[in-house]
């Protein structure tokens, strides 16, 4: 599923943030001062890795985070056995990795999160769309899981049946009138919902729930 061209032009276009494409991934960063955080995002099955420039632009431009988005083996995250490292080296200067996921490369983040012998160490973990799929044994992770009202892929029911596999402290957020594509910008997917706000209302929506589980102070600390 091809990234929007538009949307991702307007990203490569903007000078508050920088894009970058090494072997292993995309590389988002701010022109500016950045926070020493970075996140290690998965995308979901067969998407193309520049459709979440726009998912993720705002955060980076407001918060200064780094986001590796990787580009699993043959567009599947199960199939990407690659250790952590490999991505994370992509952007040397951040110092704090969260790692996070859409759909499926979500799953996947889920086992990052969960290996205790991966370097560098987890500091947190975001879901978009997404869940575990099996009990975090973690207790004490910050997590994300963002969700839309109308996925129906990983719909409210899922979202809701898996929330127990993840730590108490879980923050959940759910958009109102968002779908499973809401998460990235690449068109519509079969067995979605159909969303009914816009990509820039989704986007928004993302950026607000990211940056402040970011936010100094409050679950993920130094």
């Amino acid at each position: 599923m091809p990234a929007d061209r538009d949307a991702a032009q307007a990203v490569l276009d903007n000078p508050a943030v920088s894009v970058s494409d090494t072997a292993a991934g995309v590389v988002l960063a701010p022109t500016g001062e950045a926070s020493g955080t970075g996140l290690v995002f998965i995308p979901g099955a067969k998407v193309d890795p520049y459709a979440y420039l726009a998912t993720f632009a705002g955060t980076v431009e407001q918060t200064g985070l780094t986001v590796v988005i990787t580009k699993p083996t043959l567009n599947l995250a199960f199939f990407d056995l690659r250790p952590l490292d490999t991505f994370t080296a992509a952007a040397p200067d951040v110092d704090r990795w969260l790692v996070g996921g859409h759909s499926l490369g979500g799953v996947r983040a889920c086992m990052f999160a969960q290996d205790a012998n991966d370097e560098p160490e987890v500091s947190g973990l975001v879901l978009l769309g997404s869940y575990c799929a099996s009990a975090l044994e973690t207790p004490e992770l910050p997590v994300l899981s963002i969700s839309g009202s109308e996925d129906g892929l990983s719909t409210p029911a899922k979202i809701e049946d898996t929330a127990g596999l993840l730590p108490a402290g879980t923050t959940f957020v759910q958009i109102e009138g968002a779908s499973h594509a809401s998460f990235g910008a690449y068109g519509a997917q079969p067995g979605d919902g159909v969303p009914t706000i816009s990509p820039a209302e989704a986007e928004a929506e993302i950026t607000a729930a990211l940056s402040d589980f970011l936010a100094p102070g409050t679950v993920i600390v130094d």
